[in-house]
């Protein structure tokens, strides 16, 4: 569905014809206006008679309906087609979660279509058509602010899940903790962040190509602009290569404590049963039904037995504290 329809002169939104392909001939009539439709989720046949108007190329159309792509920039002979992938963070669930967001630009046209969740676009609207200077410089302008807008809550995100991986720090390495829990959370952690990496990473391809020079339907001053965004980019990916990697530096550690643990329980169960094995072992001599056996008719022969096992035992016991067996 078309959820905004404007046209921008010098700047500043105006109004303009009801159909929008009138309005894309105005603004072409003249020359300082460009025509901005954004969409969401369109079905085929929307989306037909709008990409028939604009002369959007069939790929790129099949790209916008279908969604499911990776960042991307493609150029075609009457437009300029870029994927991108905003991504949301969840506080509730501390899950990040990503959408897709095209951009068209091409002659006196922007054609914005966005799927699913984590859409800046009206709050870009709104801060551009509060600032005409910027939006005067036409569709290159909305290119850049989208961009920039996606790529600066890139950063945000990479915050919020920087806290979280603190927090789960101190979750693995506690003195007592569910090791089981904490390995569901450091995987479902990873999960996360490679989302985030699906979505950020491949975008610095097309940010690093629009902040050359040379791109069509880009404005030939607007590369310092997109070199800021790039930059933002590097940053956020930087990011989230940091928590990847100490991700994997925690299940690590996680594993090793939890095999020191395994150990240590290993170490625990053969001292006591060693400890139980020396008075079965002697309790099981003098059970077996011999006449002739040392001190087996003294009269003390049972209390110093007795007085053997328990040294045995506590001699035993003294040597696996002494080793932090016990």
């Amino acid at each position: 569905m078309i959820v905004d329809c404007a046209i921008y002169r010098h700047g500043r939104r105006s109004q303009g014809p009801a159909d929008f392909s009138d309005a894309l001939a105005e603004a072409r009539a003249e020359g300082d206006a460009f025509l901005w439709i954004g969409l969401y989720e369109p079905t085929e046949k929307e989306f037909d008679h709008v990409s028939a108007e604009f002369g959007l190329h069939p790929l790129a159309v099949e790209d916008a309906l279908k969604a499911h792509q990776r960042p991307k920039l493609e150029v075609y002979d009457d437009s300029l087609f870029a994927v991108l992938k905003p991504v949301v963070y969840e506080p509730e669930s501390d899950s990040v979660t990503t959408g897709e967001l095209m951009v068209f630009i091409g002659d006196s046209f922007v054609v914005t279509v966005r799927h699913g969740v984590g859409s800046p676009l009206h709050a870009v609207r709104v801060r551009l058509e509060a600032e005409p200077e910027v939006l005067k410089h036409g569709p290159t302008a909305v290119l850049y602010a989208v961009s920039d807008a996606v790529v600066d809550h890139y950063i945000e995100v990479a915050a919020e899940l920087q806290v979280d991986l603190q927090e789960l720090e101190t979750e693995v390495f506690a003195p007592v903790g569910d090791a089981r829990n904490s390995a569901a959370r450091i995987y479902t952690f990873k999960r996360q962040v490679l989302e985030f990496r699906r979505a950020a990473g491949p975008l610095a391809a097309p940010m690093a190509r629009l902040a050359s020079a040379g791109v069509p339907f880009v404005h030939e001053h607007a590369q310092p602009f997109f070199r800021d965004v790039n930059d933002h980019l590097m940053r956020a990916n930087e990011q989230v290569e940091g928590l990847d990697r100490l991700l994997s530096d925690v299940l690590s550690a996680h594993l090793a404590q939890v095999g020191v643990r395994q150990n240590d329980d290993v170490r625990k169960i053969s001292a006591w049963a060693a400890m139980a094995a020396v008075p079965t072992m002697v309790a099981g001599i003098y059970g077996m039904n011999f006449e002739h056996m040392p001190e087996l008719r003294q009269w003390w022969g049972y209390p110093a037995v007795l007085l053997l096992m328990v040294g045995a035992v506590y001699g035993l016991y003294r040597t696996f504290k002494r080793r932090s067996w016990l």
